[in-house]
């Protein structure tokens, strides 16, 4: 949500702001809010796919701070999109402008794409700082005011919206929360965060002591995410505004300041929704009314309770209406832990899907495409094995659930489309699959439909440590996938930078303390990330190819938690950073680069190998041959490998100890 205009023009007048010294206090964290900020706001890599380790790093450090000052932060994350669709067309503007974006940024423009895995980077690092935060089954606003309201703390966001709610202890803008720099009192030598509160209070009584109730009608008049109405415009050009003092330089902010000044004249809503009406044709004063009324309610506090989730009381929110009878108590729960994406709610109940843009090529297909037939075998799962599919029914009725509508980049422009699958209860070799029963299918069972769905055979996960089985996986699955065709030296650099999140960890998170070869080896690939290429523009080609690679990532990632988690969830945090990946391909084109980077540590080079050998023996024997006779399309129908018989857990497929995350890194040195 967000008023046009309205954040810019508060923020030129500070006298509707208080000083505020934070400490000791809790606070209402808008997350979806926090993570884009945090990561825009530092700097951090967008051109080659995300650096989230320094995202991870920054996150932590943001919230260290809360606890240095004894803030106690409750962090609400949006969930999924509004189901009235009264935000349907605002969505697709944004996704239309993330593509124009992409445009600019490949051409060396500025621009802001958040990369594709930061949401889950930012719910895995919370649940590591055990800081307290929900995934709200829908937009998180309302959800956010009533909690603040009900423990009267401050709201931390960047939405002008919030100055539209009435809020007992005020809204804190990001902009202006100096979590950077910590100060202290004086008297008490505690510390605290200084920074500057809203309260419509003082809004309101800068004009004429405005009643409060009057500022969801300003808001929709003057325009937010969810009314956009030509009619209105009648009344804009029909009205004399009393705009009294104000800059006349910016139009935006003399008609925010103009009609502020003309609802100040009106005792309540209704008053002044009729006067609103007086300037419109009679057949447009119904239409606009029931509008004005329903975009209103969207600025009330929820009744969800919250309280009772963060304390414990309860294992989850309460739900809306639309998901009653819809999803299992188990995906209630997890969706609202964040251990299931939001991306699940938009697929079950909306039926429709927005693909995220990545900086890929725009010349090229969506990098979404290689991911395609994952996603159709979790919207199958999805909505032909939830509870209020129809058991049995014939196939014309079944028909209006065999689909689900994506929209993605094609080119340079927003396309729809359809995902057809086949309308039936999931089946497969493993048995039959219901959403309700997910938790109790065996182990075994689940991890041989997540093998089928990316193509693999168990023998892939021999000798791999368990936290890589499934990006390992992923990365065999890409590389038949991936087009243009990925070579082994992308495959090596990616290889490379499961190294560095695991040598990381090995370094700061280990005991004991991590070897000197090791420590060596780290810091030498942090110098290989940090080096800057000077003067030389993206290479897109490249740029595309590990943009595919997340894409997979992303979506057997989301298979594996639809599926209770078969294979150990990966530490998203420090498995992928673009410019070190970007940079060790560069350095891969010398021959003895691998070999000089891992040879003064055995273990770490058996791990490289470990990963390398389970992902080239799961593919053709020829994959990698610079001189092809065959086509890419035989290729793919030779190498569908289907996973049946599988009835053991997943210990029996391995000759290895993957219950340690550093097997690899404790294999006996060999000579």
């Amino acid at each position: 949500m967000g008023i046009h205009g309205l954040m810019s023009y508060v923020g030129e007048n500070k006298h509707f702001f208080c000083e505020l010294k934070l400490k000791n206090t809790k606070l209402i964290i808008d997350g979806s809010n926090l993570y884009h900020h945090l990561y825009f706001d530092s700097g951090l890599d967008i051109q080659h796919g995300g650096d989230y380790d320094s995202f991870t790093d920054r996150v932590h450090k943001f919230f260290e701070t809360l606890t240095v000052c004894n803030i106690k932060p409750y962090v609400l994350l949006d969930g999924g999109c509004d189901v009235t669709d009264k935000k349907f067309e605002t969505l697709k503007q944004r996704a239309k402008d993330k593509i124009n974006m992409v445009c600019t940024i490949t051409h060396r423009g500025n621009g802001k794409i958040l990369p594709l895995l930061a949401r889950e980077v930012f719910k895995q690092t919370l649940t590591k700082l055990h800081v307290p935060f929900v995934q709200c089954f829908s937009e998180a606003d309302r959800e956010l005011v009533s909690l603040a309201n009900y423990w009267c703390c401050p709201v931390l966001t960047l939405d002008s919206d919030f100055c539209i709610f009435d809020l007992k202890a005020g809204y804190c803008p990001f902009t202006y929360f100096q979590w950077k720099n910590i100060c202290t009192c004086k008297e008490t030598s505690e510390c605290y965060v200084s920074a500057q509160c809203f309260f419509n209070d003082k809004f309101c009584s800068y004009f004429s002591n405005m009643s409060k109730a009057l500022l969801p009608l300003f808001a929709v008049l003057n325009g937010n995410d969810y009314i956009n109405l030509p009619s209105l415009e009648t009344f804009f050009s029909k009205v004399r505004f009393p705009i009294g003092p104000c800059s006349r330089s910016n139009r935006r902010h003399m008609r925010i300041q103009g009609l502020l000044n003309w609802l100040s004249c009106f005792a309540d809503p209704e008053e002044a929704i009729e006067n609103v009406l007086k300037y419109l044709k009679k057949q447009d004063q119904t239409e606009v009314r029931e509008l004005l009324c329903s975009s209103m309610e969207e600025y009330k506090q929820s009744d969800v309770n919250l309280k009772d989730f963060f304390l414990g009381d309860t294992h989850r929110p309460d739900i809306p209406k639309y998901l009653f009878g819809i999803l299992p108590e188990w995906m209630l729960c997890s969706l609202a832990k964040g251990q299931l994406p939001a991306f699940f709610i938009d697929a079950l109940v909306l039926r429709r899907t927005f693909l995220l843009v990545q900086v890929e090529n725009p010349q090229l297909p969506s990098c979404h495409v290689v991911s395609l037939p994952v996603r159709k075998v979790i919207y199958q799962l999805l909505i032909c094995s939830s509870q209020n599919f129809p058991s049995a029914c014939c196939a014309e009725e079944a028909s209006q659930y065999c689909y689900v509508t994506e929209f993605d980049r094609l080119n340079k422009s927003l396309k729809k489309s359809k995902v057809e699958f086949t309308g039936q209860s999931f089946i497969s070799a493993e048995g039959n699959f219901s959403l309700e029963t997910m938790p109790e299918v065996p182990s075994a069972c689940r991890l041989g439909l997540l093998l089928n769905a990316l193509e693999m055979q168990p023998s892939i996960l021999q000798c791999v440590p368990s936290h890589l089985g499934l990006p390992v996986v992923v990365t065999c699955y890409w590389l038949i996938h991936s087009e243009p065709r990925a070579t082994v030296q992308h495959l090596d650099a990616i290889l490379v930078g499961f190294l560095y999140g695991d040598l990381h960890q090995h370094t700061f998170e280990s005991e004991p303390a991590a070897d000197a070869d090791v420590m060596k080896l780290y810091n030498e690939l942090v110098n290989i990330k940090n080096k800057k290429q000077q003067n030389k523009q993206l290479d897109l080609g490249l740029a595309h190819i590990f943009c595919q690679w997340q894409c997979c990532l992303q979506m057997g990632f989301y298979l594996n938690q639809l599926l209770w988690t078969p294979l150990p969830e990966p530490d998203l945090t420090r498995i992928y950073s673009g410019p070190l990946i970007h940079n060790v391909y560069q350095k891969l084109k010398s021959s003895s680069f691998l070999q000089d980077l891992l040879s003064t540590t055995p273990k770490v080079e058996m791990l490289f190998q470990n990963m390398r050998t389970a992902v080239i023996s799961a593919l053709p024997a020829d994959f990698f041959s610079k001189h092809k006779t065959r086509s890419r399309k035989h290729k793919r129908e030779q190498h569908k490998p289907t996973v049946t018989g599988a009835t053991s857990k997943l210990e029996t497929y391995l000759d290895c100890d993957v219950s340690n995350r550093f097997t690899g890194l404790q294999v006996d040195d060999q000579t």
